[in-house]
């Protein structure tokens, strides 16, 4: 059911649906309209929030694309213009959700001052806050805010990008790796609780198939043929009983392992925050270190591919990866993976001198 624009649901506990009118933060902080609760009644929700979609349309008629915006126009004002651009419109609509979050950032921390009145100073400091959540977090968030004030300038709408210079800091890669009996204990832990059971066949899934967490929490059953042992990857027999397993109890609905508990008569994906929390539970009745993280369970699987001497494209092919570089991380030099190169070159030298003698011979 596609709800109003700005308009949000959540289910309770007692199975009862609520509405929220959820504007962005830039729209908020003008003054434009308020978040507010629109109550339970989906019709009557819908009649609120197209008094307040009116008055939005209303505000935003006033800076459509093309407009110059004055001197003191707010921030606001300037991330409006950017969202009415092609620059904008044709992002993918995921990378649309990351930039409306980010820009909802930018305008809460900044505040929603003059365009012309913010500094690089400024920028850099904020920058320096956005680091303490993260340094992946503070460089995505400078970068979208750089993209912000570089389609202004384009535009004329304003004379410098105060982000352009700030001098991103550098993400210390992981090389963090599961053993494979970690890994099992992980499973045997999570597979004893029917509560953490799903969590297991999500890991198991990451880890066997080398893929993204995020994206096995999603996975739904119209992708998976158990016939076949085929998800565009060939499944291990472990893999699939558990899967057939999963599929007698849980192929009623559509996610392959959602949490085990429905909302409002429901099943839903794990959030990325709960599938974390529950596999940090996990890893301590299983009495795992704690300098693991479920995230590297994708570069354990591939690191045991590139350890057993799969080729580089056939690893691309499993993990997904359009550029080389991407896979560079992985081919981490081991005695594992250097006595493989040997024990392969050394094999081929015997077999190339042995056919070379036969065919003196003959």
């Amino acid at each position: 059911m596609k709800l109003p624009r700005y308009v949000q649901s959540k289910t309770l506990a007692d199975g009862q649906t609520y509405y929220r009118f959820n504007p962005p933060q830039h729209l908020v902080v003008q003054d434009i309209i308020s978040r507010c609760e629109l109550g339970a009644d989906l019709q009557q929700a819908k009649i609120q929030a197209k008094k307040l979609n009116k008055l939005v349309d209303e505000w935003c008629d006033k800076y459509a694309t093309g407009t110059t915006l004055k001197k003191s126009a707010k921030l606001s004002q300037l991330i409006y213009v950017y969202k009415q651009s092609n620059d904008y419109k044709m992002l993918r609509d995921k990378t649309k959700s990351q930039y409306d979050y980010f820009l909802n950032i930018l305008v809460y921390d900044l505040g929603d001052r003059r365009i012309t009145d913010i500094t690089t100073r400024m920028a850099k400091y904020h920058y320096e806050e956005w680091v303490k959540r993260g340094v992946h977090f503070a460089n995505y968030a400078c970068t979208i805010s750089s993209r912000l004030f570089r389609f202004g300038i384009q535009m004329e709408h304003v004379l410098m990008n105060p982000f352009g210079n700030i001098k991103r800091k550098t993400v210390k890669q992981r090389k963090t790796v599961w053993t494979r009996n970690q890994v099992m204990t992980f499973l045997d832990v999570a597979y004893k609780e029917f509560e953490y059971r799903n969590v297991g066949l999500i890991i198991q899934m990451a880890y066997e198939w080398c893929q993204r967490i995020g994206d096995m929490r999603m996975l739904t059953w119209d992708s998976v043929n158990l016939a076949t042992s085929i998800l565009s990857l060939e499944q291990s027999e472990e893999l699939k009983t558990m899967l057939t397993q999963q599929q007698n109890d849980f192929g009623f609905q559509p996610y392959v392992a959602p949490r085990p508990r429905p909302v409002g008569g429901k099943y839903h994906p794990y959030s990325l925050e709960r599938m974390s929390k529950a596999g940090r539970v996990v890893m301590k009745l299983a009495e795992l270190p704690d300098e693991l993280r479920l995230m590297d369970l994708r570069r354990t699987g591939t690191t045991e591919m590139v350890e057993s001497g799969v080729p580089l494209p056939q690893i691309m092919s499993v993990t997904g990866h359009a550029n080389p570089q991407s896979v560079k991380p992985y081919l981490k030099n081991t005695y594992t993976s250097a006595n493989n190169a040997l024990t392969t070159r050394n094999k081929h030298v015997k077999s190339t001198v042995s056919e070379n003698i036969e065919s003196d011979i003959t």
